[in-house]
């Protein structure tokens, strides 16, 4: 009987395939030209100012403030119990751990600048030059997000999200990986500042009595106003650190 060898047994083929994606991932590309990362920085504006798109875009932000709350919970040493997403775009990170202290305090406040920083560290790789190792990374993260989700909807958001990624890191042509990755990357750091803001359209209406910042305030004295201005400090200082990164301005 002939012996399998390694290269057309199932192991070796996936051996294989991770090879390929690791060196794809690690391999620094060039940039993009100027006119094609200002292209990406303007579809992502408009894809977060034109409200019949950003209402179906936003779960990927939400993805984002939810997947921060539970990391915020699991480096606290907090116990992550689930997470879900819903269709109107709200999600619940659950975690059981002390009611009060810094753990909660930090697991609440990671919400809202989760997108922003994750967008930041997005523009500190794509200025490494690693735009497809960028993508990678993406699908590895929501890959340990599944692990945590608890409603179909939310499973579905996740796997819809990933298999976007996957399909683009690994079948287009590198100028469109580069292209997409700093399109995601202006995403994130675009749409971060506008659930802040919403945020507070909704607690001038008196619709948001259990947001994060006013949860923020129950454990802090400090009031959900402020709270909202630090939100929107973080979010907007990664909006400015990380752009400057991708135009290569100096700060």
């Amino acid at each position: 009987m002939a012996r399998m060898n390694s290269t057309s047994s199932p192991f070796g083929a996936v051996g294989d395939v991770l090879g390929q994606i690791w060196t794809n991932a690690t391999t620094p590309v060039d940039p993009p030209a100027q006119t094609v990362v200002l292209t990406m920085c303007a579809v992502a504006f408009l894809i977060v100012a034109v409200r019949p798109v950003w209402v179906i875009t936003r779960h990927v932000i939400t993805i984002a403030h939810e997947g921060a709350h539970g990391f915020a919970a699991l480096i606290t040493g907090r116990k992550l119990e689930g997470i879900r997403l819903h269709s109107d775009t709200s999600g619940l990170t659950v975690s059981r751990g002390a009611p009060r202290g810094f753990g909660m305090v930090l697991t609440a406040f990671a919400g809202y600048v989760g997108p922003g920083l994750v967008g930041l560290g997005a523009a500190w790789l794509l200025r490494q030059g690693y735009a497809v190792g960028l993508l990678w990374l993406l699908v590895a993260l929501l890959g340990l997000l599944l692990l945590q989700i608890r409603n179909w909807f939310g499973l579905w958001s996740v796997l819809v999200s990933g298999a976007l990624l996957v399909f683009v890191s690994w079948t287009l042509e590198p100028p469109v990986q580069s292209a997409v990755a700093y399109a995601v990357t202006w995403f994130l750091l675009l749409g971060a500042v506008r659930p802040v803001l919403e945020l507070q359209v909704q607690r001038a209406r008196g619709r948001a009595r259990t947001s994060d910042a006013d949860q923020l305030a129950r454990l802090t004295g400090v009031p959900g106003l402020l709270w909202v201005g630090v939100f929107l400090a973080v979010t907007v200082g990664s909006l400015v650190v990380g752009g400057a990164w991708i135009l290569g301005v100096a700060l």
